[in-house]
């Protein structure tokens, strides 16, 4: 128990985490509080306690994927949000400025594991997306949209969240029939076609992933849209350099966190000569409330190969250079949390069917990322941002008041 100790009693002061040892030694850390959960967890041998100590977050998961840590009390999610609690990162302590050689460890770890050449690209999406539609079905809503949803007012159910968040986008698209729109990372569709029922425009969707592809036409037949939506497996490069201006908005909903920080230039060069000349963009994406960091050891191996979360600054910085007026930006602090604890509830939900389809291992290592994604929205440095772009100054009315009048045009 004593390679534990020193880290445990540093970390929980609040909530009770009661630690069993393989040869049944126990030892307790923090003491109860109001809000903080108690948890138990015992370890069936002495390595799962070995790779928390040497790596906490990637040795945290794989003892609990390979069954060496095990929750007597409590779940997944209330230990991860446990260790959380106890360490927010908007907890308003004195703050200490990153060493040089951090900061350079942090850039150099960035860079390298986000740089997504086109082929990587390709590769980095089949190993998260192209899984099987049939496991997003299981705790997804109905529409299956795999990004934060929009919670407008208390007691909503997810699938009016995510209605919500397609409305809330929509309108600040400032929609006109005829326009074309661009859709960059359509996943099954459910936006795309969303704006093709709000309003008569068009929409091309892009994807780098089969299975989303094949289920978004699909589905773009079934709602009686494909003659004024379409999509296509393409990546957003290629499109740049065969659809020059031909399009008079574009919409991008939880891409951008797999684009790269060394793209960052490269993808808002390519947004802004996708536009016309009065075109406007809604950037959604997941992003740092602090500097830019580096991705963890666990969602660069098991979740998100060559994903990236972006930090506000880094990616206005870079939207600046091909000229990208920012015309808005709204931040999402606490929805994606709300929407992640319906997803993993479903998930819970639908236990034997998802360790049918993808096995055990499977099924620990998805309720890690989930519990980890909704304490890094709840406690943690992270929340979304809704980034609006025009190229002209004149492209958009003078005041925000168009948004608030689509908006309930397009919920009601």
């Amino acid at each position: 128990m004593f390679i534990l100790s020193p880290f445990l009693s540093r970390i929980i002061r609040q909530g009770r985490l009661t630690v069993v040892a393989p040869d049944g030694a126990r030892e307790e850390f923090g003491q109860p509080a109001p809000g903080f959960p108690n948890v138990t967890i015992r370890f069936t041998n002495r390595r799962g306690m070995r790779r928390i100590v040497l790596d906490p977050r990637i040795g945290a998961a794989e003892a609990f994927m390979d069954g060496e840590m095990e929750l007597v009390e409590g779940d997944i999610m209330d230990l991860i949000g446990l260790i959380r609690m106890n360490t927010p990162w908007d907890r308003g302590a004195s703050l200490k400025d990153k060493t040089w050689l951090g900061q350079r460890a942090d850039w150099v770890k960035t860079r390298l594991g986000s740089i997504n050449r086109q082929r990587q690209s390709r590769a980095n999406v089949k190993h998260h997306y192209d899984i099987g539609n049939d496991l997003y079905r299981l705790f997804l809503d109905d529409d299956m949209q795999y990004s934060c949803a929009y919670w407008s007012r208390p007691g909503m159910t997810l699938e009016e969240a995510q209605a919500a968040k397609k409305a809330h986008i929509a309108a600040k698209l400032a929609l006109k029939p005829g326009q074309r729109v661009l859709d960059i990372g359509c996943g099954w569709g459910g936006m795309a076609i969303t704006l093709a029922k709000l309003e008569q425009v068009e929409v091309l969707g892009i994807t780098l992933s089969e299975e989303q592809l094949a289920l978004a036409r699909q589905r773009a037949e079934e709602a009686g849209v494909a003659g004024r939506v379409k999509f296509e497996l393409i990546d957003y490069r290629d499109l740049a350099a065969r659809e020059a201006g031909r399009f008079d908005r574009i919409v991008s909903v939880g891409m951008f966190e797999h684009v790269g920080a060394p793209n960052f230039d490269t993808f808002f060069r390519a947004a802004a000569n996708l536009m016309t000349a009065d075109g406007v963009m809604l950037l959604h994406t997941i992003g740092r409330f602090g500097r830019p960091g580096s991705t963890d050891a666990f969602t660069r191996k098991y979740i998100f190969p060559g994903g990236y979360i972006p930090a506000l600054s880094e990616t206005v910085a870079a939207s600046e250079k091909s000229r990208l007026i920012v015309t808005d930006i709204e931040t999402l602090r606490l929805h994606y949390a709300l929407t992640l604890r319906q997803w993993y509830a479903r998930t819970l939900a639908h236990e034997a069917e998802i360790v049918a389809m993808m096995g055990e291992r499977f099924f620990r290592m998805w309720c890690f990322y989930l519990a980890g994604a909704t304490s890094a929205f709840e406690s943690g440095g992270m929340g979304n941002y809704q980034i609006q772009f025009a190229r002209s100054r004149h492209a958009l009315p003078l005041t925000r008041d168009y948004m608030a009048g689509a908006e309930a045009r397009y919920a009601g």
